[in-house]
C-alpha cells in the first residue's frame, strides 16, 4: 500500500459525484456546514482544483486553452493527464495534510468523474491505470439526476457552456457513470442518492449515510 492511501486512513474521504447539474457543489456545502455544527473538523475542496494544473483545465473546459492555431479542443488524452496530475497536486497540497489531520475531507468530484468524463471517449481501464495514486475515498455518494433535470438546472445557473454540456455528451456521460459504478464499487463505497429530490431531502440522504461512516447519530437541526 502507497504513503498516500495508508494516511487516507486517519481522516475520512467523502466524494460526491454525478453529472453537470446534480447539485454536488451544493450538496458538499450543505453537508460541510452541518458536520461543523456538530463539531467535526472539515475540509471542503472540488476537482479540478484551484491550483495550476486545475486552473488549466477550467480554460480548456471553456473553451479558452485549445490545440496551437485554433485548431480545436485539447484532446481528449491530454484532458485525461492533466486531470490525473491535478489530482496528484491537489492530493499532496490539500487532502493528504487534512486527512493526516483527522479532518473531514469533502471533495467535489475526484477520480469517479475522470472515468466517466474522460472514460467516455477513451478507454476506462487506461483513464483508472494513469489515475492509480489517487487516494480512494471512504464514501461516494452518487447524486443521480436525470439528462433534463440537470440540464435545466445548467441553464438556471447560467455561466459559458463547457465542454460537456451537450445532451448527447451528457447521456453518454450518463452511461459512463453507471460503468465506472460497477468498476469502482468493486473496491469502494458508492452509495446512490436520488438528487431529483427538493435539495433540503438529498442533504438529508447524504448526512444519514456520512453519519453512519462517522459512527454518529443523525442530528435534526443540522440538515434545515
Amino acid at each position: 500500500m502507497s504513503p498516500a492511501r495508508k494516511s487516507a486512513r486517519s481522516g475520512r474521504l467523502i466524494v460526491l459525484e454525478g453529472l453537470d447539474g446534480a447539485g454536488t457543489t451544493t450538496q458538499v456545502e450543505r453537508l460541510a456546514s452541518a458536520l461543523r455544527a456538530e463539531g467535526q473538523s472539515v475540509l471542503t475542496t472540488r476537482e479540478p482544483s484551484d491550483g495550476p494544473v486545475g486552473v488549466l483545465i477550467r480554460q480548456a473546459l471553456t473553451g479558452r486553452l485549445v490545440l496551437p492555431g485554433g485548431a480545436g479542443p485539447l484532446a481528449p488524452e491530454t484532458l485525461a493527464l492533466l486531470y490525473a496530475a491535478d489530482r496528484t497536486d491537489h492530493l499532496r497540497a490539500k487532502v493528504l495534510p487534512a486527512l493526516e489531520a483527522g479532518q473531514v475531507v469533502l471533495s467535489d468530484r475526484s477520480v469517479l468523474s475522470s472515468l466517466a468524463y474522460q472514460g467516455a471517449s477513451l478507454p476506462m481501464e487506461w483513464v483508472e491505470s494513469i489515475n492509480a495514486h489517487a487516494v480512494p475515498a471512504d464514501l461516494t455518494l452518487f447524486v443521480g439526476v436525470s439528462i433534463e433535470v440537470a440540464a435545466r438546472r445548467r441553464a438556471a445557473r447560467g455561466g459559458p457552456e463547457e465542454l460537456f454540456d451537450a445532451e448527447e455528451k451528457q447521456r453518454r456521460i450518463s452511461r459512463q457513470y453507471e460503468a465506472a459504478i460497477r468498476l469502482r464499487g468493486k473496491r469502494e463505497h458508492v452509495v446512490r442518492i436520488d438528487g431529483d429530490q427538493p435539495v433540503e431531502a438529498v442533504t438529508a440522504e447524504c448526512l444519514a449515510q456520512v453519519h453512519k461512516l462517522l459512527g454518529r447519530r443523525p442530528t435534526r437541526a443540522a440538515v434545515r
